[in-house]
């Protein structure tokens, strides 16, 4: 059965295989989980003192080896690359830091992000 959607979800609960297209070229293939795994779990760091940002970011690109962005509320988001990472060393390797964090979490990519990051990286057409 073929099912075209624009509705990630709905290709994430359904689709036993998917084919990202974009501007009508092929850029990804997969299962939905090795879709996710391509763009590794996502981490996100709350801070309870925003003027820890450039420490906490310094740390995440050392973890991730990218900047994360940035939000104004203090958050922090990075992808981390292979699953290589264990919730507790991030939070060691902020604390070594002198970070302080009010919340770090790790989660598994959403097929939306794993979407915006293919087509964001593709070159533009024409």
């Amino acid at each position: 059965m073929l099912l075209t959607t624009q509705y990630l979800d709905e290709a994430d609960q359904l689709a036993n295989d998917i084919v990202v297209i974009d501007h009508g070229q092929v850029i990804a293939t997969g299962t939905p989980d090795e879709l996710k795994a391509t763009i590794g779990e996502q981490l996100q760091v709350v801070l309870e003192d925003r003027t820890a940002l450039g420490p906490a970011a310094t740390v995440l690109n050392d973890l991730a080896g990218t900047d994360p962005t940035t939000s104004g509320d203090g958050q922090l988001s990075v992808a981390l690359p292979g699953g290589r990472f264990k919730l507790a060393d991030i939070v060691r390797e902020l604390d070594r830091a002198g970070v302080n964090a009010a919340d770090v979490r790790l989660r598994r990519p959403t097929l939306d992000e794993v979407f915006l990051r293919l087509t964001d990286q593709k070159e533009p057409v024409g």
